[in-house]
């Protein structure tokens, strides 16, 4: 019988500034947990960092008991909640949905409306702003995972979703995730 992992999710944001990662990082080690997942990056002047802690219940305690302090080296803002394993939902395609187009208020809004409506998980989602090579347009792009409905009608999704782009003017694609 295995046993159920317990979780422990760190959010923690401040100015950035070298060695964040490595003090995070050797806390999580120095208590006896493990770093599962995490998520880094500097936004603005801010560094921006969520980690998936995995250990025992009371390694994760000892952590949860670390984090004032840190919170206080650190100069940053740290919380955190405990979690469970994720149920896996084996009737849902995973897919990749790249956007590009000028950047415009809305965006976002439009892409999380379109699958929210359609009651398709957005699991992971990174963006970016940066001006066009050659003419220094104000360009903007967006990586999303979604989770599909194995009974949702992929061309006809693909289709749909290509004609709502079309409509805002964003160039997109949706196809299987790779690897």
């Amino acid at each position: 019988m295995t046993r159920q992992k317990t979780y422990l999710v760190i959010s923690a944001l401040g100015e950035d500034r070298p060695g964040i990662v490595n003090q995070l990082s050797k806390t999580v080690l120095e208590h006896g947990c493990n770093i599962e997942d995490s998520r880094m990056t500097v936004l603005g002047g801010e560094f921006a960092a969520m980690l998936l802690v995995e250990g025992k219940w009371n390694t994760l305690a000892k952590i949860e008991n670390a984090l004032p302090e840190l919170e206080r080296q650190l100069g940053m803002i740290i919380i955190s909640k405990r979690t469970s394993e994720r149920a896996t939902l084996r009737n849902l395609l995973p897919y990749a949905v790249d956007v590009v187009s000028m950047d415009h208020p809305g965006i976002i809004n439009n892409l999380a409306g379109f699958f929210a409506d359609r009651k398709i998980n957005i699991e992971d989602m990174a963006t970016s702003s940066y001006a066009a090579a050659h003419t220094g347009t104000p360009m903007f792009s967006v990586h999303i995972t979604v989770g599909i409905p194995a009974d949702i009608h992929i061309a006809g999704l693909r289709e749909e979703f290509m004609d709502y782009c079309d409509g805002l003017n964003l160039d997109a694609v949706l196809e299987p995730l790779k690897g």
